[in-house]
């Protein structure tokens, strides 16, 4: 009877450490807006990236992809062009695409054998797209980038984060007290506002917002925030802009506040451990 009781308390403390995250895996989360660059420390005490791989698994797939094998990038790579090594060994990703969503690893090699354990970093991608009305004159979506829009028509904004696949909003977003809204310039919820429709979707981290553009939208911005309690993980903004003939008008998205992204240091990311980094102010 002592044995099993042994055994049911061996269980419970290493379930306990793959929760909390002390399992002897170095973890972080690092949350980025699309358009934006981003660096993943590698966290390890490295006297050159010689002895330095990096690679990434795909949430939900389970064969892990080599990015750079002892300090080379592999030429193969879709990210290739995109990839760079800094002088700490640290991972850049410039121009970071939902795609890039997914579980990051540094490894330190040294005479064929690795010394340590790996590295982690999880990173979340925060994206919006814009679809507008099907009378535009531009019919197909556009990703964070120019639509043809006019005052009249109507737009929908979809916002969303890619995170872990094949667990719902609501078991991961929402369970850790993350939230997507979308806010005004001056950071109130556009769900109080019956001019905007706002639609969630659980499944798929989707936020939608969905309005006619007014003459006076001119220069108006909308954000799609993540949060966790009071903290801003990250955020996009959506600016409307007029300009020339009525008939043809633009508008963009882009991010808010781009500095470069350390998940061991910045606000935008936190350990897998009940302790908070704190964020940056909305």
């Amino acid at each position: 009877m002592a044995d099993k009781c042994d055994l049911c308390l061996l269980g419970l403390i290493i379930l306990s450490s793959l929760l909390t995250g002390t399992s002897g895996v170095d973890e972080t989360r690092a949350f980025i807006s699309s358009g934006e660059n981003v660096s993943l420390s590698c966290n390890k005490t490295l006297s050159d990236c010689k002895s330095t791989t990096w690679t990434y698994n795909s949430f939900g797939h389970s064969e892990a992809v080599e990015l750079i094998t002892l300090g080379i990038k592999k030429k193969n790579s879709e990210r290739h062009e995109r990839l760079s090594l800094e002088s700490d060994c640290s991972l850049n990703i410039k121009n970071v695409t939902g795609e890039d969503y997914g579980l990051y690893s540094c490894q330190k090699y040294v005479n064929d054998k690795q010394q340590g354990p790996d590295a982690r970093v999880s990173l979340h991608v925060l994206h919006v797209s814009v679809s507008p009305s099907s009378s535009s004159s531009s019919s197909s979506s556009s990703s964070s980038s120019q639509t043809e829009i006019s005052p009249g028509r109507s737009v929908t904004l979809s916002c969303q984060l890619y995170s872990y696949a094949g667990l719902s909003c609501d078991n991961w977003v929402r369970s850790r007290g993350f939230k997507l809204l979308w806010v005004n310039q001056t950071g109130v919820d556009l769900k109080t506002d019956s001019r905007y429709q706002i639609l969630y979707s659980s499944d798929h981290c989707i936020i939608t917002l969905t309005t006619t553009l007014l003459n006076e939208d001119d220069n108006r911005e909308w954000r799609c925030q993540l949060t966790q309690g009071n903290q801003l993980k990250t955020s996009v903004r959506y600016t409307v802009k007029y300009s020339g003939d009525a008939s043809e008008h633009s508008s963009s998205a882009a991010p808010v506040d781009s500095p470069t992204l350390t998940p061991v240091r910045s606000s935008n990311s936190e350990k897998t451990s009940s302790r908070t980094t704190a964020a940056a102010p909305t």
